[in-house]
């Protein structure tokens, strides 16, 4: 046993719970590669100024969360906390957005690391699959993301996760929200960390999860009461789209996302199979993200879905995936001879797109054939001394426990005809 462990706060992704993890990244990136989506990928550590100023200095993300170090030259960097900002970095200085060819759409996958107080669905590194349209703003754009998503969750099998949905207002209506907010929540018993953040950015405070504080946010002022005739027609075209789709949602005037950049359309997925840690993912508009980043006015709609929690929450529907076998054809052969002759075998199947794996190290037939049942194979492959010198080999159904010999030099073939 290794006298070392993961950090805490961090897991191991083993097989064979990896091809759970696996399968969820495929099923939510398939939706979008059909939608138009190109793939884009980002270091796993940025300067740290993009996120104080992309993410917000009085997120927690920022103050509490980020894990941050200073390089041997001095350049101060931070671990991803989130995807959006570094994407919409790389955007910008790729010069993506300079083709003329708008929305650039974008997807994702990858690790985000936050020093949490680790607990079920809350690690200190876990896996996102996101997706970012740059470059316009259309409530086409933020329907179209919002579909995509569901449509990927119910693909995996999923039926009880719900979407929550508000506006968020922009620089107009915002301001004059943001005041009567402010006024209401000074007027509470709140601690000093919370009475800054009103000072600060008073929206974070309608997100802080303890009962202490949200047990005073009772008639607080709505954002939905503030918005301006622009931001509410635009919440209604929204709305409009996706009744059109089919896709049900919740309107939740108090959902407030974690991150500042967000503006007008903002969504959350939850289940509520997964207790406190009850968000799967979700996302929103940011329309004034890149002038804060430095570059031209670019509005955007984005989202990202953990990884980790969706497969919690396939756990809690109690649905199981349908994955391919990681090994369709185990090979076992007894002696020098037909640990060659099956190395090609196994080599070929392998070159025919067949998952093939091979008994390793010179074992005998019953611990080969343990392995090979704990493959999960459907045929195993056995080739001997004897079954050489006849030019022919044994093919055993791991399922029904028959087997039959085949010439060696139709192997191949036979197998494809019984994997059909």
């Amino acid at each position: 046993m290794s006298t070392f462990k993961a950090p805490k706060g961090t897991y191991d992704l083993l097989p064979p719970d990896s091809g759970r993890f696996l399968a969820v990244r495929e099923a939510i990136a398939a939706p979008l590669r059909d939608a138009g989506y190109g793939y884009i990928e980002t270091p796993g550590f940025e300067d740290v100024r993009l996120f104080a100023r992309g993410v917000g200095e009085s997120t927690d993300i920022v103050s509490k969360e980020m894990y941050v170090f200073t390089t041997k030259g001095g350049d101060e960097l931070a671990l991803r906390p989130e995807g959006t900002a570094a994407v919409l970095r790389a955007v910008l200085e790729s010069n993506l957005h300079k083709t003329g060819n708008l929305p650039v759409k974008v997807w994702y996958s990858g690790s985000q690391y936050r020093y949490e107080r680790p607990q079920k669905g809350r690690y200190r590194h876990f896996s996102q699959v996101g997706a970012e349209a740059i470059g316009a703003e259309d409530p086409l754009l933020d329907a179209e993301l919002i579909i995509l998503a569901d449509q990927a969750y119910r693909s995996l099998g999923l039926t009880r996760h719900r979407i929550l949905l508000n506006s968020l207002g922009d620089a107009t209506c915002r301001p004059v929200y943001r005041a009567a907010l402010q006024d209401f929540l000074r007027a509470l018993d709140l601690d000093e960390e919370t009475r800054r953040r009103v000072e600060i950015n008073p929206l974070r405070v309608l997100d802080d999860k303890r009962p202490e504080v949200r047990d005073q946010l009772t008639g607080a002022p709505l954002l939905a009461d503030y918005l301006c005739d622009a931001c509410k027609a635009y919440h209604e075209e929204v709305r409009a789209l996706l009744d059109g789709a089919g896709v049900r949602y919740e309107d939740d005037p108090k959902l407030v996302r974690g991150l500042d950049y967000y503006t007008r359309t903002t969504f959350e997925f939850v289940h509520d199979g997964l207790g406190s840690q009850s968000a799967v993912g979700g996302g929103g508009r940011y329309d004034g993200l890149s002038e804060m980043l430095g570059g031209p006015e670019l509005p955007s709609v984005g989202w990202a879905l953990g990884v980790d929690r969706t497969v919690l929450a396939l756990e809690a529907e109690g649905v199981v995936l349908d994955l391919p076998p990681v090994t369709s054809v185990y090979a076992i052969p007894l002696g020098e001879a037909a640990r060659r002759a099956l190395f090609e075998k196994v080599t070929e199947l392998r070159r025919a797109g067949i998952a093939t794996d091979l008994s390793f190290g010179g074992r005998g037939l019953k611990g080969a054939m343990k392995s090979a049942n704990r493959s999960g194979a459907r045929l195993a492959l056995i080739a001997g001394e004897r079954d050489l010198v006849d030019g022919s080999v044994q093919l055993k159904d791991l399922e029904s426990g028959e087997q039959h010999a085949v010439p060696l030099a139709q192997a191949v073939a036979e197998i494809q005809r019984l994997l059909g």
